[in-house]
Order: structure tokens, then sequence, then C-alpha cells
């Protein structure tokens, strides 16, 4: 049995998450509203997703792409 990947508690700030997942800003913010993607923690008037979310997103969509 595997262990699950252990990532950073780090919150991420907007450019990161493009940058990981590769998708557009508007296209972020719609997942969310829908409820595909990890919601933003509120830091102020700034939002940050905590990096280990938004990788188990990516890898959940990894898995998906494999069971097809």
């Amino acid at each position: 049995m595997s262990a699950a990947p252990a990532y950073s508690d780090r919150l991420l700030r907007l450019p990161a998450v493009q940058e990981l997942t590769g998708l557009a800003r508007a296209t972020i913010y719609k997942a969310v509203v829908q409820r595909h993607f990890p919601k933003p923690v509120k830091l102020g008037r700034a939002s940050a997703w905590p990096e280990a979310e938004v990788r188990d997103w990516i890898e959940a969509r990894k898995a998906e792409r494999s069971a097809v």
C-alpha cells in the first residue's frame, strides 16, 4: 500500500495556482463556484489556496484520466 504524498501546508496565491494547474483566473473562479475546484481561504482582501488541496485536485484529475 502506498502512502499519500505529503505536501506543505503553505497557501498559494492565484499566480502559483495558475502555474500549477495551467488554468486561467476566470476558469479557476468558475470551477470554485461550481464546486469543482477547492475553495480559497480569504486573507483579508486576498485569497489563497492550500497547496495540498490544489495538488490533491490535480492528482484526482490524473486518476480520472487513468480510469478511462
